[in-house]
């Protein structure tokens, strides 16, 4: 049902855009062209927390008592540190691979949240087996897959591992309605 929302979501927008932008005649026969309101909310997390607050407006339970929007702009904020300001270092082992994760300050931080988070939600998924420990400089998660998986695990690397799973729009959220997974 969540994906048939997120679906209709997606294509509503599209359907408006298709419908508003033809072109209309008006009483003299001149052409014009009416133009759609702008789509794209102009940065991904601003748009990720957007998606959120409709979904929350859009829900008649939504508990506003329980609502947390800074919750939820904290944890974008850590998926940013990682995805753009963590060093990596990937070591192969017998199955698989052990990615040291490296940063300073508020990304080390972020670093520890969400390796560890990942690993406990994705850990034992077709057969992957993820641990982490958080270390001085951030965290280390090794990942060990089945033999069929090894070349989409070598091809993966660290962030392609962060993005398996596609619970992460769901986990966002349930930081948004108050409930605060992993954390």
């Amino acid at each position: 049902m969540f994906r048939i929302v997120i679906l209709l979501a997606a294509l509503i927008p599209a359907f408006a855009f298709a419908q508003d932008s033809h072109h209309h005649h008006g009483d003299h026969g001149a052409d014009h062209q009416i133009m759609a309101a702008p789509r794209q909310a102009g940065q991904s997390t601003f748009a990720a927390i957007q998606e959120i607050v409709e979904m929350l407006q859009a829900d008649p339970d939504t508990d506003w008592s329980k609502v947390d929007i800074e919750a939820l702009r904290q944890h974008l904020i850590d998926m940013d540190n990682v995805t753009f300001r963590a060093k990596v270092h990937s070591t192969p082992i017998d199955g698989g691979m052990i990615f040291t994760v490296e940063g300073e300050g508020a990304v080390q931080d972020s670093i520890r949240r969400m390796v560890v988070a990942h690993a406990d939600t994705m850990n034992g998924i077709e057969g992957w087996t993820m641990k982490a420990a958080e270390t001085d400089r951030g965290a280390t998660l090794s990942v060990v897959a089945p033999a069929r998986d090894q070349n989409k695990l070598k091809a993966l690397g660290f962030i392609g591992v962060m993005t398996l799973g596609m619970h992460h729009q769901q986990h966002h959220l349930m930081i948004a309605r108050g409930d605060h997974p992993h954390h």
